[in-house]
């Protein structure tokens, strides 16, 4: 069992944890993962969030291209059509989709914004999520103060949305001080890593 189910796993470990988490109804993780068990981790966060939460969610993808992600969710037997997705690593769109904007770069920081807010306001029901994949990404393409302004932004939009917020970063690939700082915004921090 992976640490992510684990803290979401009914099990004599977790069950404060999990009390907690249950009954907030909004909150913001931040998630620090070794690459080993990048992939493994974010498929986790959204099977839990979709599959065993039902809610619907926006996925804002910095690592992979939509139809990539899509397909490894739906190899995963996670249901996509929950998902506005929104992709910030395709230069192009290759085909018009609903469930889908794009961005064309990292560096358009006001153009996620935006898009993020359309995406949130177009989900329908009251409960409903927000995966940020992945903070170190950003930190390749803008400078660290532009970054740390960023995310302050981001957690604050979270918090005045009332959503799920998770935000998965490369513990080892993301400034120590830039993991502290949001660390510092977050209601929690769980690092996943060395696990096999």
């Amino acid at each position: 069992m992976s640490k992510i189910n684990q803290i979401f796993d009914h099990s004599q470990k977790s069950k404060i944890f999990d009390k907690e988490v249950k009954s907030l109804k909004d909150y913001i993780f931040l998630i620090a993962v070794d690459a080993k068990n990048y992939q493994k981790t974010v498929i986790d966060v959204v099977k839990f969030l979709i599959n065993e939460q039902n809610l619907p969610g926006i996925y804002v993808t910095l690592n992979k291209p939509f139809e990539v992600m899509q397909r490894i969710l739906a190899s995963n037997d996670i249901d996509s059509r929950v998902l506005i997705f929104i992709d910030v690593t395709s230069r192009t769109e290759s085909k018009k989709v609903e469930n889908c904007l794009y961005i064309g770069s990292p560096e358009k920081l006001s153009d996620l914004s935006v898009a993020m807010d359309q995406a949130i306001k177009a989900l329908p029901t009251e409960e409903k999520f927000l995966i940020f994949d992945s903070l170190n990404t950003l930190s390749i393409f803008n400078k660290p103060t532009t970054v740390a302004r960023f995310i302050h932004f981001l957690t604050g939009k979270m918090r005045e949305w009332k959503i799920k917020g998770i935000i998965i970063t490369l513990e080892k690939e993301t400034d120590p001080a830039l993991l502290d700082e949001l660390t510092q915004f977050s209601d929690a921090r769980v690092d996943i890593g060395g696990e096999s």
